[in-house]
């Protein structure tokens, strides 16, 4: 099957609309940054590992505060990850702050909930964000895309 077809089906447009909207809102009031990373299948055992990947190959680790965050979900595969940039990780609390944020997540995800799982994780990142990081005028105010990024 030709890849544009399936990335195209992953999640209709209303669906699309409303997670970007989520990464705008949450955006608005922090300097932090959120991305999301879909696929159909995870490359690797660990979908941690993949998501590091992703952040990687996406240049998230370059941005000015160190505090971007990406989610990871692999639909076919129902697997996802989400991780936190240095700062950001530290600030919210650690793995106990991550955790919760998994825990809501997987709640959506076992109802096929996608895009109200990942607007509601986009939200409770997004409070932890302007909590630790709040808007800077200082600081370029979108370092990162906001559109979805959609894998194999």
């Amino acid at each position: 099957m030709f890849s544009l077809f399936r990335k195209k089906h992953m999640l209709d447009k209303d669906s699309q609309h409303r997670i970007v909207a989520s990464i705008k809102e949450a955006e608005s009031k922090t300097s932090g940054e959120i991305r999301v990373f879909m696929e159909h299948h995870c490359e690797y055992v660990d979908p941690l590992d993949r998501a590091q990947e992703i952040f990687a190959s996406l240049g998230m680790e370059q941005t000015q505060a160190r505090n971007a965050i990406i989610i990871y979900i692999a639909l076919t595969d129902r697997q996802f990850a989400l991780f936190g940039d240095k700062m950001i990780y530290e600030k919210a609390g650690g793995a106990a702050f991550w955790q919760k944020a998994a825990a809501q997540l997987t709640g959506h995800l076992r109802k096929n909930h996608v895009a109200d799982g990942v607007c509601n994780c986009i939200h409770e990142l997004g409070t932890a964000l302007a909590t630790h990081f709040p808007y800077d005028p200082a600081i370029k105010k979108n370092e990162l895309p906001d559109e979805i990024v959609f894998g194999k």
